[in-house]
């Protein structure tokens, strides 16, 4: 009983070798499916974010989450080569009498601006950076006191297909 209550876990050479090789994995498809080229707004590949993680000499820490090293090594990849974060493509649906004020507090949040409707209500299509997504809701909430809506379109906005060349 005592081994069992204090004792600790041998983990084998190979098993730690395996598990840090999954993490790394893990990591990698995470950044993956994160981010973007901002030029062509197309993926990477796992293959590419796994050798520029090698080529940044990035080390897995077991103890970290893999989401939170993955956030970690998408700022050191923007110092070596072009990636962002795919832009969420949000709709809000806010109260004409909020709508104004509320557009100017959104304005610096957003990135690009798709369309905008304003009749009854304000609605906005817009892309914004993932960061911010928390704050925009959290606004949205207390300044609309629960009338106004955001709706996620999508949680990233690529490019897919094939590539013309001229």
């Amino acid at each position: 009983l005592q081994i069992l209550s204090k004792g600790e876990l041998q983990v084998s050479d190979k098993e730690r070798h395996t598990q840090l090789e999954q993490m790394f994995r893990d990591i990698a498809t995470i950044v993956a499916d994160k981010c973007v080229n901002p030029e062509t707004k197309r993926p990477y590949t796992v293959i590419l974010i796994e050798r520029a993680m090698k080529d940044i000499h990035y080390s897995v820490k077991p103890n970290k989450s893999t989401k939170q090293q993955a956030l970690e090594v998408i700022r050191q990849l923007k110092e070596t080569m072009q990636i962002e974060r795919a832009h969420m493509r949000l709709r809000f649906i806010l109260p004409a009498k909020d709508g104004k004020k509320l557009k100017e507090k959104l304005k610096p949040l957003i990135k690009v601006t798709e369309s905008e409707d304003f009749q009854e209500q304000l609605e906005i299509v817009c892309l914004i950076d993932p960061g911010c997504f928390r704050e925009i809701d959290e606004l949205i909430r207390s300044e609309t006191k629960g009338k106004g809506s955001l709706e996620v379109l999508s949680l990233k906005d690529v490019e897919e297909g094939d590539e013309k060349l001229e």
